[in-house]
């Protein structure tokens, strides 16, 4: 990826939303940017696996886990997943697992941490809606940008 987040910061602040600093790096791509998909879920990651099994074409998948650090909502399975079918990263508001081998992974992650207990699976949630965590409103069809400073979010392609 040819972009720096603080690059384009300086260049287009006026019109970009910078995420809170929250997010831990994972995944063996800390720089990716894409179309923003969206998924909400709590402590179920059946949704999560569902978008992730559907062609990527370089997007970015947003999930909204409500912060949860209860459970995983990506593991490694789900990674592989992304990974096979074009994803260019995943963010999670919640957390993952099997973080060694999500890391060998070439894919860029973004969450909140690690936990080992793996989700339930009912397939509760919603897919496409408007999010906001982190101080943004992530919108599906917008464009988010993550490196080793931040995410960022533009209304439109800036590269």
């Amino acid at each position: 990826m040819d972009f720096l987040t603080t690059d384009l910061c300086d260049e287009y602040s006026d019109t970009l939303q910078v995420a809170t600093p929250m997010f831990q790096s994972y995944g063996g791509h800390t720089r990716f940017c894409g179309e923003i998909q969206t998924v909400k879920v709590f402590e179920d990651n059946s949704l999560v696996r569902e978008a992730l099994a559907q062609p990527g074409h370089g997007k970015v998948l947003v999930v909204d886990g409500g912060g949860s650090l209860r459970c995983a909502l990506v593991g490694d399975q789900i990674g592989e997943l992304a990974v096979k079918n074009g994803w260019a990263g995943i963010i999670v508001y919640g957390c993952i697992r099997d973080s060694v081998a999500i890391n060998a992974l070439p894919i860029g992650v973004r969450a909140l941490n690690t936990h080992p207990l793996k989700s339930v699976k009912k397939g509760a949630g919603d897919h496409q809606l408007v999010l906001t965590f982190a101080g943004v409103t992530f919108r599906p069809g917008q464009i988010v940008y993550v490196d080793e400073d931040g995410v960022i979010v533009s209304p439109k392609p800036l590269l």
